[in-house]
C-alpha cells in the first residue's frame, strides 16, 4: 500500500480513537481528566528571558560520563534554552530497580523521565494512577517539532495513542530505510570470520550443513588458526548469548520447517502468510532448529559460556579474535569489519529470513519519555523536550555530537548542498560504534527521519553498510511478507498479556537453553507444548490476533 493511503487510514483511525477518548476521559480516572496547563506561547520562546530549572531523570551506560550536565549536548541545550536541568542519573544496569522505586514514591518524582523506556503496561498503569500525565494536548499546543513529525507521519501518532485517545509518552523514532529494507528488519545478524575461511580454503556457508562442516574445520584446526593469527586464548567456533536479542543465534535456524525461525525473543510470535499470529517457538521448524543447535553444542562447536556470559565478556573474547561465527547488530561491536562477512540465509528445508516484528515503520519506542504529575510547569517541560525533536538536534541525541575536546567526535560540523549547517559523520577508525556513541549521545525522545539525510545529517557509515547487507543479502530471502505491527492495546488486554507472557516466555527461554545444552525427546517436546497451552497460549495468541485483525481492517 502506498504511503499516502496508509497515512490517511491511520490518521482516520487516530482521530476516531481520540474522539472516543474525548467522550470517555472524564471517567477514566488518574491523570487523564487533569486540565491542561495553558500559557502564553511567547513565554516559551527559547532562550528564556530568565533561567528556569526543571528536574529530570535519565540513565547512562557504565563507563561513560555519569553527569548529564557534563555532556556537551546538554551543555549546549542549556545555553540555547536558558533552562537548567537538575538531573538524577542512574547507570543502565541499575535502571530497572531504581525507576520502579522512583515511580512508586511521589516525593522522588522529577518533572520528567527522559529515558523511561516504559512498556505499554507501565504507561497505562502510571497513567491510571495519576503518576504521569497525558501529553497529546501539549504536543498540539507547545511542541511544534514533534507535531510536524506526527502531521507528516500520522502512523506514529496513531501508534502513540491509546484506545481512549491519550498519549502517555513521547516517542523515540529512527528511520533508516523502510519496509523490508528498514535497518531494523534484521536484528540478530550472523557473521563469519572470512580470514579464517580463507586460511583454511573454505567458502562462505550457504546451508546449515555447510556451516556445520565449517565449524568443525574451525575446531579441528584450532591450533593452526591460533598460531597463524597469534590468538591469545582458545578458539571458539561459534559464540552467542542465548535469549539475548541481537546476540541470540535465532537467525541461523530460520531455514528449518516453514522458515519462521524465532526472531522475536521477547514474545516468540510471528505472523504467517494467512495473517494468523503463531507462536514461533512451537513450530516444527523451531523444534528442528533447536535440535540442530544441540547437535552443534554436543560437538563442542558452540561456546559453553553462551548461556551465561554478559555483553562485556562476549565482546572481550571477540576483540581477542577468538570467534569463528558470532551474532550482533554489527560485527564491528564484537571484532572488526575487514575480517568478517555476514552469513546469508542458511538453507535447511527452505532459505528464509523473517523480518523483525514492528520493523517496517522503522525504529520506534512508544514509551521513551514521560512527564510526571509532579511537574509544576508541564507546558515548559514539553516545550523543552520538543527541542529534542528539532531536525538538527535529534541526530546528535541519537548518535553524538561535534566540537568536543576529547577523542570522541561522532560528527564534524559542515554544510549541505544549500550551504546550511549539516552534521557530517566522522571516521570512527577501528573504534566500536557502540562505545563511541555511548560517550556522547544522550538518547531520550527524538525523531530522525529519512528525509534528514543529506540535509541535516549524513547517513552513518555503519548504517549504510548494514542497510546494504539487508537489501543485498537478506531481503531476497524474506519469503514471508508479514510481521507483527506496533499496536497500543487496552489496559485490560495489556495486563492479560503481561500476565500470560511471564510464564510463557520464561518457559520458552528456559527450555531453549536446556535443550541446546542437553537435548530433548519427542516426549519432552509434547510436554513443553502442553505446558504452554496450560499457561494460556490460545488466549495469548488470541489477544495478538485481535489487534492484528483491527490493524489490517484499518489498512
Amino acid at each position: 500500500m502506498k504511503r499516502n493511503v496508509v497515512k490517511k487510514v491511520l490518521a482516520m483511525t487516530m482521530i476516531a480513537a481520540m474522539t472516543v477518548g474525548a467522550v470517555g476521559c472524564g471517567g477514566a480516572g488518574g491523570a487523564a481528566g487533569k486540565k491542561m496547563q495553558k500559557v502564553d506561547k511567547d513565554s516559551l520562546k527559547f532562550p528564556l528571558k530568565e533561567q528556569a530549572t526543571l528536574r529530570g531523570m535519565t540513565s547512562f551506560p557504565a563507563g561513560s560520563e555519569s553527569d548529564p550536565n557534563k555532556r556537551t549536548i546538554f551543555t549546549r541545550l542549556e545555553k540555547d534554552t536558558n533552562v537548567h536541568i537538575d538531573w538524577t542519573a542512574v547507570q543502565n544496569d541499575q535502571w530497572a530497580d531504581k525507576i520502579g522505586l522512583v515511580m512508586s514514591d511521589p516525593n522522588k518524582l522529577p518533572d520528567f523521565i527522559f529515558s523511561a523506556g516504559f512498556d505499554d503496561s507501565s504507561l497505562l498503569k502510571y497513567g491510571k494512577q495519576g503518576v504521569i500525565i497525558p501529553v497529546e494536548k501539549y504536543i498540539d499546543a507547545y511542541m511544534p517539532n514533534l507535531k510536524k513529525v506526527f502531521d507528516e507521519f500520522p502512523e506514529y501518532r496513531a501508534m502513540c495513542t491509546d484506545s481512549e485517545g491519550h498519549i502517555w509518552a513521547l516517542p523515540w523514532i529512527e528511520q533508516l530505510g523502510s519496509g523490508k529494507e528498514a535497518i531494523q528488519s534484521v536484528s540478530d545478524m550472523s557473521f563469519i570470520n572470512k580470514k579464517w575461511l580463507d586460511f583454511l580454503g573454505l567458502e562462505v556457508p550457504k546451508t546449515t550443513d555447510d556451516l556445520e562442516k565449517v565449524l568443525v574445520a574451525f575446531r579441528d584446526n584450532a591450533d593452526k588458526i591460533q598460531k597463524e593469527f597469534k590468538i591469545d586464548g582458545s578458539i571458539i567456533p561459534l559464540s552467542c548469548i542465548v535469549n539475548d536479542g541481537s546476540q541470540d543465534p535465532a537467525i541461523i535456524i530460520n531455514g528449518f520447517g516453514e522458515g519462521y525461525g524465532d526472531t522475536d525473543c521477547g514474545r516468540h510470535i510471528a505472523v504467517n502468510d494467512d495473517n494468523k499470529v503463531i507462536c514461533s517457538a512451537t513450530q516444527d521448524g523451531y523444534k528442528k532448529g533447536v535440535e540442530w543447535l544441540h547437535k552443534l553444542y554436543s560437538e563442542k562447536l558452540i561456546d559453553p559460556e553462551a548461556f551465561t556470559q554478559d555483553w562485556s565478556t562476549y565482546v572481550s573474547k571477540g576483540k581477542a579474535g577468538r570467534y569463528g561465527v558470532c551474532f550482533s547488530w554489527d560485527v564491528a561491536n564484537i571484532d572488526n569489519l575487514k575480517d568478517w562477512v555476514p552469513l546469508p540465509a542458511l538453507k535447511a528445508d527452505v532459505r528464509s529470513i523473517t523480518p523483525c516484528n514492528g520493523s517496517f515503520t522503522g525504529g520506534f519506542d512508544r514509551g521513551r519519555c514521560v512527564v510526571t504529575s509532579m511537574a509544576k510547569n508541564p507546558a515548559l517541560v514539553c516545550a523543552w523536550l520538543d527541542q529534542m525533536y528539532d531536525p538538527f538536534q535529534s541526530p546528535q541525541n541519537n548518535w553524538g555530537t561535534y566540537g568536543e575536546k576529547d577523542d570522541f567526535d561522532i560528527f564534524e560540523l559542515g554544510k549541505n548542498s544549500d550551504g546550511e549547517k549539516m552534521l557530517q559523520h566522522a571516521d570512527l577508525g577501528d573504534a566500536s560504534p557502540v562505545e563511541v556513541r555511548e560517550a556522547e549521545c544522550v538518547g531520550g525522545p527524538l525523531a530522525v527521519l529519512d528525509r534528514y539525510y543529506g540535509k541535516y545529517v549524513t547517513c552513518p557509515d555503519d548504517a549504510k553498510y548494514r542497510m546494504d547487507w539487508i537489501k543485498d543479502i537478506y531481503v531476497p530471502d524474506m519469503i514471508h511478507d508479514n510481521m507483527y505491527p506496533n499496536v497500543f492495546m487496552t489496559a485490560d488486554d495489556t495486563k492479560k498479556l503481561s500476565d500470560l507472557t511471564a510464564d510463557i516466555t520464561k518457559t520458552i527461554n528456559a527450555k531453549k537453553s536446556d535443550w541446546i545444552m542437553n537435548g530433548f525427546s519427542d516426549s519432552d517436546w509434547d510436554k513443553y507444548v502442553k505446558k504452554l497451552d496450560s499457561y494460556g497460549m490460545e488466549e495469548y495468541l488470541g489477544i495478538f490476533q485481535k489487534y492484528l485483525d483491527e490493524y489490517n481492517k484499518a489498512k
